[in-house]
Parts: C-alpha cells; sequence; structure tokens
C-alpha cells in the first residue's frame, strides 16, 4: 500500500477511534467524573488481549487495574504501538514470564482522573506511557533522571512486580493506572495514533545519538532500518549528521532516502565494504537477530563506537574476532531506552522536528496476524493498535 492510502487508511481509523472513545467515556461518566466527591478512584475493572502460553494466540483477558493512589494518573489508552519486544516476551525469549500477561509499552492517550496530589496533569491531558512506570526513585541512577538504568530495577509497564505485589499488565489494553513522574506529556503537534512507538522506538535511538554527540560533521551509520532504524535515521538526520543506512533488504533504499539518509549500503553475502573502512565516527546497530559484528566494527574511525540497540532471543548471542575492536582502538557498547527527562526531551524534539514513525494502525482483533507478520518483517514501520476497537 502506498503513503497516501496509508494516510487516508490511517485519517479513517482516527476518526472512527476519536468516536468510538467519545461513546466509551461517554458510557463511563459515573465513573470518571466523581472524582472531586470521592468517587471513582478505583480499583478500575478493563480487558485486553493476553498471551496464555508461549505458542498460543493472545486472547481477551477481564482484569483490574489498581486504585487511584494520591500521586497516580487514570488514562484511557487509545493507541498503542507493537514493539518486537512485545512478542520475545510472550514467546519466552528473553526468560520465564507470569501468565496471562498483556504486554504493549508504547501507551498513548488521555487523562480521565487523577489523584488528589497530582500536579503535572489535568483530566483531558495528551499522555504517553513508555517502557516503565516505576522505580527505586532514591539511587543515583534515578536521582540523575535515569531511572531506565535504576540500580535496584525498575518496574516494567509489564511482566514486573508492581507496588500492590501484582504482576504489571500491559498497553493491550483500554485502561491504565501509572505514577505520576512516569507519565509523560504529548505535545499537541504529535497525533496520538503516531506517538506511542516514539516512547520505546523513539527514545532507544534518540538517546545513544545524544549520548554519542552526533551533530553537524559527524558521519553515522545506521545498520538495519525497521521500526528502530527508521526513527534513527530521522534523528541523527535532523542533528546534522551525514547519515548512511545498511540494510539487508534493497527494496527500503527509496524509504531510508526519504527519511534522510545520504547513501545506503546492502549488506548482502560478498558485499564489499572495503571503501568505508574507518569511515564513521558512530554506528548505530538496531538489528535484533544475530549477525556478523565484524561487518560492521570495522566501519569505524580510531576511538569511534558502535552502539547495539536491537535485541533478539537471547540464545543466538553476536560475535566478533578478538582483534576486530583492538586494532583500531574501537568500542562495542549498549544502550537501554532513556530516562523519563531524556523520554519527554525526545517528545519535544520530535514536534519541533516534525519527526514521526511511519505507522499501520490496526484494530485489536488483528493482532495476532500483526505478529506474524512483524517476523517475517512484514510491516513499515510499526504496527500500532487501534483501542477503540476494543468492545
Amino acid at each position: 500500500m502506498n503513503q497516501s492510502n496509508n494516510n487516508s487508511r490511517r485519517d479513517f481509523l482516527r476518526q472512527s477511534a476519536v468516536l468510538g472513545a467519545g461513546a466509551v467515556l461517554a458510557g463511563s461518566s459515573n465513573l470518571f467524573a466523581e472524582k472531586s466527591s470521592g468517587y471513582g478512584n478505583g480499583p478500575y475493572p478493563t480487558e485486553g488481549m493476553a498471551g496464555y502460553a508461549e505458542t498460543s494466540p493472545l486472547r481477551l483477558m477481564k482484569f483490574q487495574r489498581r486504585a487511584l493512589g494520591p500521586k497516580d494518573v487514570a488514562i484511557k489508552i487509545h493507541y498503542c504501538g507493537v514493539c518486537h519486544s512485545d512478542i520475545h516476551t510472550i514467546h519466552g525469549d528473553w526468560g520465564k514470564i507470569q501468565y496471562p500477561q498483556i504486554v504493549g509499552h508504547e501507551i498513548a492517550g488521555e487523562v480521565v482522573a487523577i489523584g488528589s496530589s497530582v500536579s503535572r496533569f489535568d483530566v483531558g491531558s495528551r499522555v504517553g506511557v513508555g517502557t516503565m512506570v516505576d522505580s527505586c526513585r532514591h539511587c543515583p541512577e534515578c536521582l540523575r533522571g535515569a531511572e531506565n538504568y535504576c540500580e535496584n530495577g525498575n518496574t516494567q509497564t509489564y511482566g514486573s512486580k508492581d507496588r500492590d505485589g501484582s504482576i504489571t499488565q500491559g498497553g493491550y489494553s483500554k485502561f491504565v493506572v501509572v505514577a505520576e513522574d512516569f507519565v509523560l506529556s504529548i505535545p499537541d503537534s504529535i497525533d496520538l495514533a503516531e506517538a506511542g512507538p516514539l516512547l520505546c522506538a523513539g527514545i532507544t535511538t534518540y538517546s545513544p545519538l545524544r549520548h554519542w554527540s552526533v551533530a553537524p560533521g559527524k558521519k553515522v551509520a545506521i545498520a538495519g532500518l525497521g521500526g528502530l532504524g527508521h526513527l534513527a535515521v530521522q534523528f541523527a538526520t535532523k542533528m546534522g549528521a551525514d547519515v548512511t543506512v545498511v540494510t539487508t533488504s534493497p527494496d527500503k533504499e527509496k524509504d531510508a532516502r526519504r527519511f534522510g539518509a545520504k547513501d545506503v549500503l546492502i549488506n548482502k553475502d560478498g558485499a564489499d565494504f572495503s571503501m568505508y573502512k574507518r569511515v564513521f565516527d558512530f554506528v548505530l546497530d538496531t538489528i535484533p537477530y544475530q549477525h556478523d559484528l565484524d561487518r560492521f566494527i570495522p566501519l569505524l574511525k580510531r576511538d569511534a563506537t558502535l552502539c547495539r540497540v536491537g535485541v533478539g532471543k537471547l540464545t543466538t548471542p553476536n560475535e566478533y574476532g578478538q582483534m576486530t575492536t583492538v586494532v583500531s582502538r574501537t568500542a562495542l557498547a549498549g544502550s537501554n531506552t532513556g530516562g523519563i527527562r531524556e523520554t519527554q526531551e525526545m517528545l519535544d524534539y520530535c514536534a519541533k522536528h516534525k519527526i514521526m514513525p511511519d505507522v499501520e494502525v490496526i484494530p485489536i482483533q488483528q493482532i495476532n496476524h500483526a505478529y506474524d507478520r512483524m517476523v517475517k518483517g512484514d510491516v513499515r514501520y510499526r504496527f500500532v493498535i487501534d483501542l477503540a476497537s476494543l468492545k
């Protein structure tokens, strides 16, 4: 489907979602309008699509969100992005999980109730929730605003033990309650249907580009042009870098240039990368499956870094030769999403520079088919669930 058809379809779905969400909220007015008189603060019955086993399809689950605490925000979820991490979690690729499990950590919606001490949001605020919903808040990492590196382990949006002892359930659902400090403000210029992927894929690529000081005059390679890579190209380009995309898909060359890449390398058997030896100041590797790092590390200048952010099955680790980094004093690193302050900075940067993901909006009833397509690489570039479709 071409871009114009995608846009027309997305506009239709958004209009339908607005009407559907309005009807749901109108039908729930008693639940959310009574906050001022001390009612409507939960616990909240809701439902979502859950995995019940590693190999079984997702299916509907009814459950409860916790009661609203003084610093909590209740959010009606309008959209949730579909991340490959969701599939890895449900399939047990990253370790055993407790089923049933609702995944989804690219949440965009609207505040429908607030706790008595909430100061940053009002009912009606456009908000998002990313990969985490709490942390210890007192370790050195949390105090510097890097909650994603919490030394005591942060509370993930799904699959973590929450403050009440329950297991957190994610955004493939109609409703969520989150501590105010872990809720993000979505700028008005960002469509809610496009906001969710920024909260994982976006911050996962923005953070290392900022950390390694990507700026005008730098030469940057982005390995992989998928959900993460297509945003990484846009970020690096807007930061002023000269961007080259490395991809195994020749049919993505046009997209890579549309996102801002100046050059495209097709990574296939026998491809000659020698002309790019020691060319790049930074390589961001977004590839989520096992691949040969010895193809990419020699492309770095002396003292430059290759940072990995694509994570696949833990049973298929990547390897590189013992001399690969030694001969030019290069570094191999990794990066893990971003803190709340940095994620808000990223959202504001996207609004200012008009950086948006390419999304395909789907009803939640198509989630199992979407998983099949993602495993085959058949998505450009992010599925987003329209939660108005969950009746």
